[in-house]
């Protein structure tokens, strides 16, 4: 009976740990707060789109959901290395056409954007998704 105690700490201790993993967010995914009155006036002309496969398809998402984008981190860790505030930077450069996880994320975004679903929703599929 003296091992009760310990078994029961023990439990708790495993849940509290499998609590904390569990909700803690994907490494390096801080989303960005979406800024107010963003559009996607900076997005590259498909004139300037490198003629990458998805590319056209991936600027053109990502004009259709620019507020949305801007509140999404980009899990290439384009933040890090070169200087991007939020998924939709990705597109305001050449960038975004050659990177696929960029491409990915915008394409995901702009499809649930449209079919009504909340950023936080998106957020979500896109840490799942991309995220490490």
């Amino acid at each position: 009976m003296a091992k009760t105690p310990w078994v029961v700490a023990g439990v708790g201790i495993a849940a509290l740990v499998g609590f904390v993993f569990l909700t803690k967010p994907a490494s390096g995914s801080i989303h960005p707060t979406p800024r107010h009155g963003i559009t996607a006036a900076k997005i590259l002309p498909d004139f300037a789109i490198p003629k990458n496969p998805g590319a056209m398809e991936a600027y053109a998402a990502a004009r259709r959901a620019a507020p949305t984008l801007d509140g999404v981190y980009c899990h290439c860790d384009c933040s890090k290395h070169a200087g991007h505030r939020s998924l939709l930077t990705c597109f305001e450069s050449n960038h975004g056409a050659y990177c696929d996880i960029c491409m990915g994320e915008a394409m995901l975004a702009s499809g649930m954007a449209a079919r009504g679903q909340s950023l936080m929703d998106i957020r979500a599929a896109i840490d799942r998704q991309f995220g490490t």
